[in-house]
């Protein structure tokens, strides 16, 4: 219930007691003779009341309907002058936006001896030529530094499924999307050993929606590039099935010790012929579809709307 409501209830409630007051006693046996007069009398002198409770609470219940249409009424121009208010944040110069990614690029040369820390975006500022007190524009420490790597990453993605795509879709999208996600995850190779302390970072509660957003965004991408345009409930859930293969072969990856990670991309070989048959299933139970349609459905278009992300192609 809004509080707008509950406002009401009470209002209405102060005015029912204090109409209950005017025509009652304390005292349940009596009722005063000047009350009485008072409560029966009128300008024709007839022995009616001149307002029963259900017409006083009609009449209240109309000031209470008229007040909340001259709010509405005021609501839009209110808003309209706040528009663009303090909640609103600021752009981000130019200028500053540009030093912050050249030392965030530097930054990454140091993360395999410092890891995914401030001392690292110290030692970038320092091998650019900034200060090394310039670390002190990224306040929310290393996980700036993960941020700038999965945007990094996401776009060199994009570039390398452009290319393979060309003007037409993949005849093969399940493959081609085994494909991007090796690619994807290779990119994480030369950071493997630090790795477990990115995602511990993105794991804490201030950082979870720059998780969901990264593995989202993944997801979306890919599908977009093997050629998934789906408008139905596909959409959601060939998405949301990508995005559980890679992070689930992402985890296998940090325990694989074999020569070029190879059990990982059979792993994942593996996942990406589980999710077709999986899709297949979908389509065939109508049952099943109907039953998940509205949870992934809204799950998935929550998740994007709180990030605030568009999705939109490079």
């Amino acid at each position: 219930m809004s509080q707008l409501s509950r406002l009401t209830q009470n209002i209405r409630m102060l005015r029912t007691c204090s109409y209950l007051l005017r025509v009652t006693n304390r005292s349940t046996e009596s009722v005063s003779a000047s009350f009485k007069a008072q409560l029966y009398s009128t300008d024709s002198g007839s022995n009616q009341p001149r307002e029963s409770f259900s017409e006083f609470r009609a009449r209240e219940e109309l000031k209470e309907q008229q007040q909340l249409a001259e709010q509405q009424q005021q609501g839009p121009a209110q808003s309209s002058s706040t528009a663009g208010g303090a909640n609103q944040p600021e752009p981000e110069d130019p200028q500053v936006a540009a030093v912050k990614d050249r030392i965030l690029e530097a930054s990454l040369a140091f993360v395999p001896s410092h890891g995914w820390s401030r001392q690292s975006l110290a030692k970038g500022a320092e091998s650019v030529n900034y200060p090394t007190v310039t670390s002190g524009l990224f306040p929310r420490g290393g996980i700036e530094i993960v941020q700038f790597f999965h945007k990094q990453c996401n776009e060199q993605l994009v570039d390398y499924m452009k290319q393979e795509v060309g003007a037409t879709a993949p005849a093969d999208p399940a493959a081609f999307a085994q494909k991007a996600i090796e690619v994807r995850l290779r990119m994480l190779i030369p950071y493997m050993k630090q790795w477990p302390q990115a995602m511990a970072l993105m794991t804490l509660p201030q950082n979870v929606t720059i998780a969901l957003s990264n593995v989202l965004t993944i997801s979306d991408n890919i599908c977009y590039y093997a050629g998934d345009k789906s408008v139905d409930f596909n959409w959601y859930t060939r998405r949301i099935g990508l995005a559980g293969i890679y992070k689930m072969t992402e985890l296998y990856m940090l325990q694989d010790t074999s020569p070029d990670y190879a059990k990982t991309w059979t792993f994942l070989e593996h996942r990406i012929k589980e999710g077709s048959k999986m899709d297949s299933l979908l389509l065939k139970s109508e049952d099943a579809t109907a039953q998940l349609q509205s949870a992934v459905s809204s799950v998935f278009s929550t998740a994007r709307n709180i990030l605030g992300m568009g999705f939109e192609r490079r």
